[in-house]
């Protein structure tokens, strides 16, 4: 079995809490030995899977399949084009260079606000990219951004390889049809 959840702001993508103010995956009644795969930082919001079979972790995490996430980034200052080329490139984060990916200004998708407001500065405006990786490494997205120039406000996964978050509510989840299970599959041609 393998499940979508549209991981709420705020929330660990873990079962555990680490302290009593944490929320956690166990509060959203899930079926029981599901585990997630791969994570979102408690800060981040959007598409989270979830199964109890093993083998669902490396065919979406294993780097040498160079599966596509997609994220939907909110950032303060109005992202250039030149910021956008640089993220396609790849930017050094951490010491080392992350891989090329495909990244384009977004219009203002009109997503519900946040349960919590992103931080807010009325002489700063907001803009939107959209950032499609093969990697994730830890905090990746935010630190993309911010190598660029344009910190990240707010970060929603959209899509794990053709399988998009869609009309899925924050805090809902719904167990994957075959055809969805060959969304998460199937590849675009990258580059």
């Amino acid at each position: 079995m393998i499940l979508a959840f549209h991981k709420p702001y705020g929330v660990l993508s873990q079962f555990t809490k680490e302290n009593s103010s944490h929320r956690t995956l166990a509060e959203f009644d899930f079926p029981k030995n599901v585990y997630p795969i791969g994570r979102l930082d408690w800060d981040s919001e959007g598409l989270l899977l979830l199964s109890d079979e093993k083998e669902w972790n490396d065919k979406l995490l294993n780097p040498k399949y160079a599966h596509e996430r997609t994220y939907h980034v909110q950032v303060e200052g109005i992202a250039t084009e030149e910021a956008i080329s640089k993220l396609r490139r790849g930017v050094i984060i951490q010491g080392r260079k992350t891989k090329p990916c495909k990244s384009c200004l977004l219009d203002e998708p009109g997503y519900m606000p946040r349960s919590v407001p992103i931080r807010f500065r009325a002489s700063i405006p907001t803009s939107w990219i959209e950032l499609k990786l093969t990697e994730g490494k830890n905090r990746q997205v935010r630190r993309m951004t911010s190598a660029v120039g344009f910190p990240t406000l707010r970060l929603i996964r959209v899509a794990i390889g053709e399988l998009e978050l869609s009309e899925l509510s924050p805090g809902k989840w719904l167990e994957l049809n075959s055809n969805q299970k060959k969304l998460l599959l199937s590849k675009r041609n990258l580059y």
